[in-house]
């Protein structure tokens, strides 16, 4: 009696137009047939069909399903788009090459921006290929309060700021700390996605200041993301103390503490940081960790962490041949020169190994924390040293940025998964994907719609062939693409198609709060 009841159901619910079977009608504006569909939200890891429609996915299923365009993706891996949370390339030529990485929705959260409203508005006027936002950059309204300048969100103010002194070594005003806190609190009414703390490079900030402005972080219910206030092994003033204090504001206000570059920040004392991490989440402080898969960083030269008495032993011991400028490395004599004349310069500082088995251990340490994210920490592109226009494609073969710019997802699975086989497929992908998206969502809404492949979520989609996916840039040759991507989609719109950029596809959501 049973099937003619389930027939029936199923007669009924055509004519009430409940179901749409796939079979039955050409609904979906896009298919992606036979690939292997992962989703670590579900634990979803199978050969499956995937329907889009205006912009959403709407259809999982093992059933033939039928739309205005179908691709075969057999034998090729489909997965949510990556979300980096740790992405200084915000211009369309930034954009487009993280596109051939995975990345689906670059969000700028450690600098964050400011103006909020300014950022936001610059990117809606001139498009982007995937997904953007910015958390409200604490260090910009600092140096707006204390050096009583008005604020812009151009990479160059930040950049002009970086030559002036009065605002990486001062206790604020009880006036400027008010006027601090206004301002970031204008930010987060614009929409900022929290609060990003660059104290690494103002590290003579007050304790008290990072503290008030947690606390308002707290309150309007939005994660902050700190850069530590030190980078040393020697104490006082170490990276283990800074992580500390991070911890304890995190305990103190209730705020979600998000840590950038957890694998740069510990240089070697990981193996000391990383269990005080785990056991403040065990003991339920809100603790979120990212890294990147490379033994080097990028910044400036004249950042604060690279002066005062006894920064290199602070440091581990480097020296000028460290640092490397468009992939060569500095004498002592250059070092001193840059740091006198051009302290803007971009440098890349190799603080570890990676080819030396106990260090590639250090930055697994960082790289496989629980739940913790992958994040790029990549930059804008410069030829010359003069930043490359943001339209400008394809990427020219002699510009210029860490190789993380291009190549850090990539490097992730290949490293991890094919080589190596330290992660699952499933795990690697949830950790540029749903993890992100997790931290996120209960203070940013969108997110709960991101790095899934669930019906009803965005539709932010890659699809790569697993031994074919490898990261090409080299510190030597950082303007190589990641290759292996076959198919980039971004709220529906192809943005890369058969591994070619479509450069007039802009379907780029703005991320706000």
């Amino acid at each position: 009696m049973w099937q003619p009841i389930k027939h029936l159901s199923v007669l009924a619910l055509l004519c009430l137009g409940l179901t749409n079977p796939s079979w039955a009608t050409h609904e979906y504006d896009l298919v992606l047939t036979g690939g292997r569909v992962i989703d670590p939200a579900s634990g979803l890891d199978a050969v499956r069909n995937v329907a889009i429609r205006g912009g959403k996915i709407v259809a999982i299923s093992e059933q033939d399903m039928h739309g205005k365009r179908q691709i075969d993706v057999a034998g090729l891996i489909v997965s949510p788009g990556f979300i980096d949370m740790h992405a200084h390339g915000q211009t369309l030529l930034a954009n487009r090459v993280q596109a051939f990485d995975g990345v689906t929705t670059a969000l700028e959260l450690e600098s964050g921006a400011f103006p909020i409203d300014e950022y936001y508005r610059i990117r809606a006027e001139e498009g982007r290929p995937i997904n953007y936002g910015a958390s409200v950059n604490w260090l910009t309204a600092r140096i707006a309060a204390v050096l009583e300048l008005e604020p812009s969100s151009r990479a160059d103010w930040f950049t002009e700021a970086l030559n002036r002194d009065g605002w990486q070594d001062t206790i604020a005003t009880p006036e400027q700390l008010d006027k601090i806190e206004q301002l970031v609190a204008e930010g987060l009414d614009q929409g900022g996605l929290g609060v990003g703390f660059l104290t690494g490079y103002a590290p003579g900030s007050g304790h008290k200041e990072y503290y008030r402005i947690n606390q308002l972080a707290a309150e309007r219910g939005v994660p902050t993301f700190t850069h530590a206030r030190f980078l040393s092994m020697a104490e006082p003033q170490s990276s283990f103390e800074a992580i500390q204090e991070i911890i304890a504001v995190a305990a103190g206000t209730g705020v979600h503490a998000h840590i950038v570059h957890l694998n740069s920040i510990s240089l070697k004392d990981i193996e000391l940081i990383r269990p005080m991490i785990l056991r403040s989440q065990q003991q339920g402080v809100k603790l979120s960790t990212e890294a990147y898969p490379y033994g080097a960083g990028a910044t400036s030269i004249g950042a604060a962490m690279f002066r005062g008495k006894g920064w290199r032993e602070r440091i581990g011991g480097i020296n000028a041949n460290n640092f490397a400028v468009d992939g060569k490395r500095l004498s002592e004599e250059e070092f001193a020169q840059l740091q006198a004349e051009a302290p803007q310069t971009d440098i890349i500082i190799h603080f570890l190994d990676a080819s030396k088995p106990d260090e590639q251990a250090l930055i697994d340490q960082a790289i496989l924390m629980p739940e913790g994210v992958i994040a790029s920490d990549g930059g804008d592109w410069l030829l010359d040293n003069k930043p490359v226009a943001g339209d400008t494609w394809p990427l020219p073969d002699k510009a210029w940025s860490h190789p993380r710019s291009a190549g850090t997802y990539a490097r992730f699975v290949s490293n991890y998964v094919s080589e190596r086989d330290v992660l699952s497929l499933s795990e690697a992908i949830a950790k540029v994907s749903y993890y992100p998206a997790k931290i996120l969502q209960e203070a940013i809404p969108q997110m709960r719609h991101k790095g899934r492949l669930q019906v009803g979520a965005d539709a932010d989609i890659v699809v790569f062939s697993l031994p074919e996916f490898n990261d090409a840039a080299t510190f030597a040759k950082p303007a190589q693409l990641s290759q292996g991507l076959k198919h980039s989609i971004v709220n529906g719109q192809f943005v890369i198609e058969d591994g070619r950029l479509d450069t007039s596809a802009l379907p780029g959501q703005a991320v706000r709060n």
